[in-house]
Protein backbone atom coordinates (compact mmCIF):
# COMPACT_ATOMS: atom_id res chain seq x y z
CA UNK A 1 0.00 0.00 0.00
CA UNK A 2 3.05 2.29 0.82
CA UNK A 3 3.98 1.80 -2.87
CA UNK A 4 0.76 2.89 -4.29
CA UNK A 5 0.78 6.15 -2.59
CA UNK A 6 4.42 6.78 -3.67
CA UNK A 7 2.78 6.01 -7.31
CA UNK A 8 0.18 9.27 -6.68
CA UNK A 9 3.35 11.57 -6.24
CA UNK A 10 1.57 13.54 -3.12
CA UNK A 11 -1.74 13.76 -5.20
CA UNK A 12 -4.99 13.28 -3.21
CA UNK A 13 -6.85 10.71 -4.46
CA UNK A 14 -10.12 10.26 -5.17
CA UNK A 15 -11.40 6.90 -5.36
CA UNK A 16 -8.40 5.04 -3.92
CA UNK A 17 -11.13 2.08 -2.62
CA UNK A 18 -11.97 1.47 -6.32
CA UNK A 19 -8.72 1.61 -8.17
CA UNK A 20 -7.06 -0.88 -5.29
CA UNK A 21 -10.33 -3.03 -5.94
CA UNK A 22 -10.00 -2.87 -10.07
CA UNK A 23 -6.59 -3.87 -9.40
CA UNK A 24 -7.21 -6.89 -7.03
CA UNK A 25 -10.87 -7.88 -7.40
CA UNK A 26 -10.62 -9.59 -11.50
CA UNK A 27 -7.44 -11.75 -10.14
CA UNK A 28 -8.98 -12.61 -7.35
CA UNK A 29 -12.04 -14.00 -8.78
CA UNK A 30 -9.44 -15.78 -11.51
CA UNK A 31 -7.62 -17.31 -8.74
CA UNK A 32 -10.71 -18.51 -6.47
CA UNK A 33 -12.29 -20.30 -9.87
CA UNK A 34 -9.03 -21.99 -10.95
CA UNK A 35 -8.68 -23.51 -7.18
CA UNK A 36 -11.97 -24.48 -6.84
CA UNK A 37 -12.34 -26.30 -10.30
CA UNK A 38 -14.47 -23.76 -11.95
CA UNK A 39 -16.95 -24.42 -9.29
CA UNK A 40 -19.35 -21.25 -8.85
CA UNK A 41 -21.05 -22.66 -5.20
CA UNK A 42 -17.22 -23.42 -4.14
CA UNK A 43 -15.65 -20.28 -5.32
CA UNK A 44 -17.90 -17.96 -3.74
CA UNK A 45 -17.75 -20.29 -0.29
CA UNK A 46 -13.91 -19.54 -0.01
CA UNK A 47 -14.47 -15.98 -0.83
CA UNK A 48 -16.93 -15.62 1.69
CA UNK A 49 -19.67 -13.83 -0.47
CA UNK A 50 -22.76 -16.03 -1.83
CA UNK A 51 -23.25 -17.06 -5.43
CA UNK A 52 -25.25 -14.40 -7.02
CA UNK A 53 -22.95 -12.17 -5.52
CA UNK A 54 -19.68 -14.09 -7.47
CA UNK A 55 -21.87 -14.55 -10.40
CA UNK A 56 -22.45 -10.83 -10.90
CA UNK A 57 -18.75 -9.80 -10.40
CA UNK A 58 -17.69 -12.80 -12.60
CA UNK A 59 -19.75 -11.15 -15.44
CA UNK A 60 -18.72 -7.42 -14.45
CA UNK A 61 -15.05 -8.94 -15.59
CA UNK A 62 -16.08 -10.78 -18.58
CA UNK A 63 -14.95 -14.03 -16.79
CA UNK A 64 -18.25 -15.90 -17.72
CA UNK A 65 -20.69 -15.36 -21.05
CA UNK A 66 -22.98 -12.25 -19.87
CA UNK A 67 -25.99 -14.67 -21.39
CA UNK A 68 -25.24 -17.23 -18.22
Amino acid sequence: MEALWETLEGDQPNNLYDLVISQIERPLLETAMLRCGQNQSKAAECLGINRSTLRKKLRQHRLIDTND
